[in-house]
Parts: structure tokens; C-alpha cells; sequence
């Protein structure tokens, strides 16, 4: 009994550990998911982050960047999609990353943008319309540069 009191102990030391050691910046850098790799960056007091690969990004050739002709913005539908900078206003607050904009190249379309580091090389985000609940979840790995 007294071991696996001490495991869980240990346990819970670990995660509050982590807990406490987040810091808001530990977002920076390049994260890839099945579908996606991005870069988030620091904007003033807010997060954001460009596409730089995604499956679909490329024409037939390979090499053309696909433009975004599903902007509802006429001036930039002929705009490449590679490099668009399509997560914004990305706050940090009690942990979490929280009350951020996505731009969708797929479809033109701004959904709520939120996102939590599970540990130092694994982020979970969550684009929504309205409720999280109707969302669609992102699991990200960082990349190691």
C-alpha cells in the first residue's frame, strides 16, 4: 500500500510540476500534425501562426502554392496559401491558450481557436463555431529543428 501511495505521489508531483513550469512562450516554434505543419510566433501580447505545409497546399506540379480563392476578401484570393498567417489574437490565461481566430484556407471561413500544451513536444488545439463542444480537435507534435 505504502508503494503505490508513493507512485501516486510521485506522480502528482510531476504533473504539478509541469503545471507550474508552462510557460506562455513553449508555444513558439514549429508543430506538425497528420495534415499540417505550422509556426506559431509571438505578436505583441498575442500568439499567431503561418501554414507552412499542409496536404493540400500544393497544385498538381508540386511546387505551385495553391492560391486562397475561398477568401470571402476578393483582394486576396489570388494570394499564395503557403506562409498565410492564419491563426490570430491567441491569448494566454490560467494555463491554456485561449480566445484565438483560425482562418480556414480549405473553406474562407474564421473559427474560434483554442489550445493546450499536454507537455513541452505535445499541443491539443480545438477549432470551433460558437460551442467548442462542435468542434474539430488538433493534436500537434513539435518539430524538432
Amino acid at each position: 500500500m505504502k508503494k503505490l501511495f508513493f507512485i501516486a505521489l510521485m506522480l502528482f508531483i510531476s504533473v504539478a510540476t509541469f503545471a507550474q513550469k508552462i510557460s506562455k512562450d513553449l508555444i513558439v516554434g514549429v508543430w506538425q500534425s497528420e495534415e499540417y505543419k505550422i509556426e506559431f510566433f509571438k505578436s505583441g501580447d498575442t500568439y499567431s501562426a503561418k501554414l507552412l505545409w499542409s496536404t493540400d497546399l500544393f497544385e498538381a506540379d508540386g511546387k505551385t502554392s495553391k492560391k486562397d480563392n475561398k477568401n470571402p476578401d476578393e483582394k486576396l484570393k489570388s494570394r499564395p496559401r503557403q506562409g498565410i498567417t492564419h491563426i490570430t489574437e491567441l491569448k494566454f490565461k490560467d494555463g491554456e491558450f485561449v480566445d484565438g481566430k483560425l482562418y480556414s484556407v480549405n473553406d474562407g471561413n474564421t473559427y474560434s481557436f483554442k489550445g493546450k500544451l499536454k507537455n513541452i513536444n505535445n499541443l491539443e488545439t480545438r477549432g470551433y463555431k460558437g460551442v467548442p463542444m462542435f468542434g474539430k480537435t488538433v493534436n500537434w507534435t513539435r518539430v524538432k529543428q
